[in-house]
């Protein structure tokens, strides 16, 4: 093996995992992007970026913030050109920045700005600048979060005051904490925001936060309107969202007209009196859409990170050396599949789960504009927790996938130091993530207080995401250990997942006035995770429509998900007595067991299929950028190749030799008593 050549080693294993693969990529991208023709649609989309020169990727690590922000704008116009000269409709134009990897304040002109001015805004206020929002007249941000208060929404200081002689509002921030802060798109893009502002009524009533269109900046000159402070509030941890003008606000009793309250629900009269909205919390439906769009959004990004990472897995070889006399591929050793395939996993769930979330919320909004708020607690809870779930797995499964792949795994030329760093702050906007939990126990204890406030207990009143409190009624019967067969049947795993938040809720309503410290995390995730495992079956079952073999594949990758889960939830299962050591001869005392080793088999039967069904997502090169996962699987090629960019190897002799680096020699040769040009 003296002439091995492990650079072509990397290419020639690449290949035969590919070969080795049974499952149709095809027909599973096809069925994640909703059809082949999405899929034409969305790859030629992402030809036409990727071999435009202003959406070149090679020089932006290098790049300073200002200069990725810039960057980002260029983009951003490019767009549109593009949309110009090729007839692109909205939803084409869309695909088109879902494509890109760069956070771009243009992102929150549509998820945040938009949907929220287009659903809360009054018939007359729409009607005015409606058309100038969808053409990107104007420019828009949501302004919410303040420097003292974020998650709660409550206790938000910035004010409008309303003035009955003059038929407008003053919008104020009274102190140094009222300042809006970590608004994206504001800094430098925003021309317009909606302003999250106290209610101030004649008299000094103070009605809570509502919703205003406030213009920011001038439309002739750019500049910043009069009695309005905003700029930039710097970098963030590791480098992330760098293209992204994150900013803040102060608002010096600066006036706008009457009509600038979104008042499609709740409203001020001319002589200062408010009509109360249908919901108190109709305001919320602006962050539920956000939430919901997370789900998808993660879920994709899951999917590169899996995809990234598999790919090196299978080309790296390390270690043990193989009948073949090669070292061992790393992701044929237990400690990295057990970690990748389930990240795999997640991925296609959280994917498809958003797909089921989009057009719950679009039934909702549909619904509100109607009038009918009969879904809209429903949506807020099962949000909350799904944006807890998805945030929280997104980021360690990104820096699991990361870590799997070793030192080079730390290279930004890797690609999942830079996704880590843009996803790491999921956790905290769009709310806490510990403060959401509380928000989904609340709504768990609520269904559960109503389930048994009437005699006999009726489920038909549970909501689908409290369904799992049915088990509380009509007692399941006394379980066994499951077998390893029975772990193939994803309903064993769903039965658990939803009996273990069902015992969780009602241990925690029985006991609320000594709660203990982690309690409302357990029981959120355990709410949530029976959700989505029921959503997990729902998602085989349409599997109908697959040929055989695909659909037998990709069950097994849910089917993963939903025993990892489970895996995940022992504490609780075994606390509640669901599973109990066996006591009677057997290999293992452990009750655990089996389902641990149905997880092995899984992930050992998921191996030669990993690289299939990571292509099938359908990423191109361009889109991870990442050195160490490139299709062709020349990874090392990759790296050296891009090492070469490296600005510091332009020149043999660095600046800072002259600078301070002689300097340094010299001193150093001085004090050991020797020339410093001497020969060593």
């Amino acid at each position: 093996m003296g002439n091995h050549d492990v650079n072509e080693q990397t290419g020639i294993d690449m290949a035969a995992a590919r070969r080795s693969s049974s499952v149709a990529v095809e027909s599973v991208r096809d069925f994640f992007h909703d059809g082949h023709e999405e899929w034409k649609t969305r790859r030629k989309l992402v030809d036409v970026l990727r071999k435009d020169p202003v959406f070149d990727k090679s020089k932006r690590e290098f790049m300073t913030r200002t200069e990725k922000y810039e960057r980002g704008q260029a983009m951003t116009n490019r767009i549109f050109e593009l949309e110009t000269i090729h007839g692109w409709d909205h939803f084409k134009t869309r695909t088109a920045f879902a494509a890109l990897d760069d956070q771009l304040p243009i992102g929150l002109h549509f998820i945040a700005f938009e949907p929220v001015f287009m659903l809360q805004g009054g018939p007359a206020l729409v009607k005015k600048y409606g058309r100038l929002i969808a053409t990107r007249g104007i420019l828009g941000c949501y302004l919410q979060t303040e420097l003292g208060h974020g998650t709660n929404v409550r206790r938000l200081e910035t004010t409008a005051t309303f003035i009955p002689e003059t038929q407008e509002f003053e919008i104020h921030s009274p102190s140094l904490t009222s300042s809006k802060w970590w608004i994206g798109a504001l800094a430098k893009t925003a021309t317009h925001g909606v302003v999250q502002a106290k209610l101030i009524l004649p008299g000094g009533n103070d009605m809570g936060p509502h919703l205003f269109l406030v213009q920011l900046r001038s439309m002739g000159d750019y500049k910043t309107r009069p009695g309005i402070t905003v700029g930039d509030i710097g970098p963030k941890a590791a480098g992330g969202f760098p293209s992204l003008d994150n900013g803040f606000a102060r608002f010096d009793h600066v006036r706008i007209p009457k009509e600038n309250m979104l008042s499609a629900f709740a409203q001020v009269t001319d002589e200062g009196k408010y009509i109360q909205p249908p919901h108190a919390k109709l305001s919320y439906g602006g962050m539920v859409y956000i939430r919901a769009n997370m789900v998808t959004s993660g879920g994709w990004t899951i999917a590169k990170a899996a995809t990234v990472a598999i790919r090196y897995a299978t080309v790296r070889r390390q270690g043990e050396r193989g009948p073949d006399g090669l070292e061992k591929q790393i992701l044929a050793y237990p400690s990295v599949y057990y970690r990748l395939l389930p990240i795999l996993s997640r991925a296609y769930m959280f994917i498809q789960l958003g797909k089921t979330l989009k057009r719950a919320f679009d039934t909702m909004a549909g619904r509100l504009a109607k009038g009918d708020t009969s879904l809209l607690a429903e949506m807020h809870a099962t949000t909350s927790g799904l944006k807890v779930l998805v945030s929280s797995n997104g980021v360690q499964d990104i820096e699991t996938a990361r870590r799997s792949m070793g030192g080079h795994g730390y290279s930004t030329f890797a690609g999942l130091g830079r996704l880590y760093a843009d996803y790491l702050p999921s956790v905290t906007y769009e709310g806490d993530n510990f403060v959401l939990d509380g928000q989904v126990v609340r709504a768990a204890l609520k269904s559960y207080r109503n389930l048994f406030s009437s005699k006999p207990p009726s489920v038909s009143s549970l909501s689908p995401s409290s369904y799992y409190l049915r088990l509380l009624v009509n007692a399941p019967p006394d379980l066994s250990v499951p077998s390893d067969q029975d772990w193939r049947d994803p309903a064993a795993s769903i039965h658990l997942l939803e009996l273990r938040a069902a015992l969780l809720v009602q241990e925690h309503a029985q006991n609320v006035d000594t709660p203990d410290a982690s309690i409302n995390q357990r029981v959120s995730k355990a709410v949530t995770e029976a959700f989505v495992a029921v959503q997990v079956g729902e998602m085989i079952k349409s599997l109908e429509s697959m040929q055989a073999k695909e659909r037998a594949i990709v069950t097994r990758v849910y089917l993963l998900y939903l025993l990892t889960t489970v895996e995940g939830g022992f504490t609780d299962l075994l606390s509640f007595g669901v599973i109990r050591p066996i006591d009677f001869p057997s290999k293992s005392r452990d009750p655990t067991h089996s389902v641990r080793l149905a997880v092995q088999r899984l992930c050992e039967e998921l191996l030669p299929e990993a690289i299939g069904l990571t292509d099938a997502f359908g990423f191109t090169d361009w889109e991870l950028d990442s050195a160490l996962g490139v299709f062709n699987g020349k990874v090392y090629e990759a790296l050296w190749e891009r090492a070469q960019q490296e600005p510091l190897n332009s020149t043999d002799i660095p600046a800072a030799y002259e600078v301070s680096i002689k300097s340094i020699l010299e001193r150093g040769a001085k004090l050991a008593g020797m020339d410093a040009k001497a020969k060593l």
